[in-house]
C-alpha cells in the first residue's frame, strides 16, 4: 500500500480505518500483476464538497457530483474513491483492463472485494454512476446496525475530532 492511500485511509472515520486498510491490500494482494489501488478521495470537507458541486455549473468544466457540501458520504469519512496505479506512476481508471491476466478485470477484482465487506459501489447506481466511489452505508454501532445516508448522518452527534458519533 502507498503513502498516499495510507495517509488518506488514516483521515476516514475511525470505524472503518481497519477495514479500509484490510480490503486495500486484499485488492492488491488478488491484483498480482502490474495493477494496485490507491485511494484518491477519502474524507472531503464541506468546502472541497461544495467546490465540486460547483464545476460543471458556475465553474467550468463537467459535472462531477450532485452532491453539496453536507449531502455526501465522503463528508463524513466513511466513503473513498479508487484509482488504480500502474506500475507504481501511472493513474488509470480503466475499468476493462486486466492488468494481471487472470481473465477479470482488475477493477472488477476490487469492486467484488468492496461487496464482500458489504461497501455500496457508485457503478451500481440507477443515475448519475460513480465507478471510482464505495460508500459504506450499513454501520455497527452501540445500537447494532444502522442504514445510514447523508441526511442521518448530518444530524448525528460528533466527537472532539469531529466525526460523528456511532
Amino acid at each position: 500500500m502507498d503513502k498516499v492511500t495510507q495517509e488518506r485511509i488514516a483521515k476516514l472515520h475511525p470505524s472503518v480505518v481497519a477495514e479500509v486498510t484490510k480490503i486495500v491490500n486484499e485488492c492488491n494482494s488478488n491484483l498480482t500483476g502490474r495493477a494496485q489501488v490507491r485511494i484518491s478521495q477519502g474524507l472531503r470537507t464541506f468546502s472541497e464538497q461544495n467546490e465540486l458541486y460547483a464545476q460543471g455549473r458556475t465553474k467550468a468544466g463537467k459535472k462531477v457530483t450532485n452532491a453539496k457540501g453536507g449531502q455526501s458520504i465522503h463528508n463524513y469519512g466513511l466513503a473513498v474513491d479508487i484509482v488504480l496505479i500502474i506500475d507504481g506512476k501511472t493513474a488509470s481508471w480503466d475499468t476493462v483492463k486486466d492488468w494481471d491476466n487472470d481473465k477479470v478485470a482488475d477493477w472488477y477484482e476490487c469492486v467484488k472485494i468492496f461487496a464482500k465487506h458489504g461497501w455500496d459501489w457508485g457503478g451500481n447506481w440507477k443515475t448519475f454512476k460513480d465507478l471510482p466511489h464505495f460508500e459504506k452505508r450499513n454501520i455497527s454501532s452501540s445500537n447494532g446496525i444502522i442504514k445510514i445516508s447523508w441526511r442521518k448522518l448530518s444530524t448525528m452527534m460528533k466527537d472532539k475530532n469531529g466525526y460523528i458519533m456511532l
